[in-house]
């Protein structure tokens, strides 16, 4: 009997990952998540284990609750990158003095325990994504404290793009190491990194490619090279909009974006990314049909996506994180639509 049930969940892992690489699968999978901390622990959970003991519960909860097909890891807790320079510099001459933290850091080595105590709840041998942000990601909440710091780093790119460019890489070294170590040392199976256009119209497409992306790359790249899969999520938090082409050309298996607000469908999205698989539908607020809509409203919709889409290269999800006190029968009610 337990021969069977290892047989039966390498199956269902072999499953996500061949829609991760755009091959023929019976089903598509599903794939939502939410936090299970508050907005005002995300950056706080460094070194305080009772945020991250609420967050490894929630995950133990979750995968109870739903038996995922797979499951994207939440970083909460570890949003504030803690490098000390960034702490005491607001400035882009005092940033510029940057150095690595080193992968051997407590803030990477904490995350690479987290990672192993989550999956130590696991029921089944599922997929597992650990959620990572991007460099500028990082130092942008770490000066606007999450809801701002976007115009900072439109200043930081007029006033010396290229010490910028530095900053970033610096990070970017950490971030690698980062999703390294949740890889090779924690068994995760990748990483969803999440981007974001810089929401200040003084960073034209051009400055994001030539300062921004070579950090976001780095990371991207070192995941890949441990043998990592690669989610790029192209964040739409708080109707952030973004030039989606801007990462047309990224190293990532599956890309995600907000599919409403930036009017490009998962269609339409698959030829921009080249053929590569896609993941969303559903849009992810409190406003959105997942959260308010009846089973029936749900399921159309799921079948509609489908039809749409197509089976092959299709993860269903949302925009982004979904409400965290969201019923999980809504999350079924569209794999049950699936099994059909």
């Amino acid at each position: 009997k337990r021969k069977k049930w290892r047989i039966e969940m390498s199956e269902k892992r072999e499953w996500v990952l061949k829609a991760f690489r755009g091959e023929v699968v019976d089903r598509v999978p599903v794939g939502f998540w939410h936090h299970f901390t508050s907005e005002e622990e995300w950056l706080k959970g460094f070194s305080n284990p009772v945020i991250i003991e609420k967050n490894i519960q929630g995950h133990k909860r979750f995968i109870r609750d739903l038996h995922p097909d797979f499951i994207k890891l939440m970083s909460d807790g570890y949003f504030a990158y803690p490098n000390p320079v960034i702490a005491k510099g607001k400035s882009l001459q005092e940033l510029a003095e940057i150095q690595p933290l080193g992968e051997d850091h407590p803030w990477i080595r904490e995350q690479v325990e987290l990672v192993k105590k989550i999956k130590q709840e696991f029921t089944e041998d599922i997929v597992a994504i650990y959620n990572i942000f991007a460099p500028v990601t990082y130092l942008k909440w770490l000066l606007g404290e999450v809801s701002g710091g976007d115009d900072l780093i439109a200043d930081f790119l007029v006033q010396d793009s290229q010490k910028l460019k530095k900053v970033l890489d610096v990070i970017a070294q950490d971030i690698a190491s980062l999703s390294q170590a949740i890889i090779k040392d924690a068994g995760a199976d990748g990483i969803y990194l999440s981007v974001q256009s810089i929401q200040d119209a003084r960073v034209s497409a051009e400055a994001y490619q030539e300062i921004i992306a070579p950090s976001e790359l780095t990371v991207l790249k070192a995941a890949k090279s441990v043998g990592g899969v690669n989610i790029l999520h192209i964040c739409g938090y708080e109707g952030a909009r973004n030039d989606i082409h801007i990462f047309a050309d990224y190293p990532a298996h599956v890309f995600n974006w907000a599919v409403g607000p930036e009017g490009i469908s998962l269609k339409e999205g698959r030829e921009i990314f080249k053929g590569r698989a896609v993941l969303g539908g559903f849009e992810n607020g409190k406003d959105g049909l997942l959260y308010r809509g009846s089973k029936e409203e749900i399921q159309a919709e799921t079948k509609r996506l489908v039809e749409e889409t197509g089976k092959e290269g299709f993860i269903l999800g949302a925009d982004c994180t979904i409400p965290s006190d969201i019923a999980v029968e809504r999350i079924q009610w569209v794999r049950e639509a699936l099994a059909k």
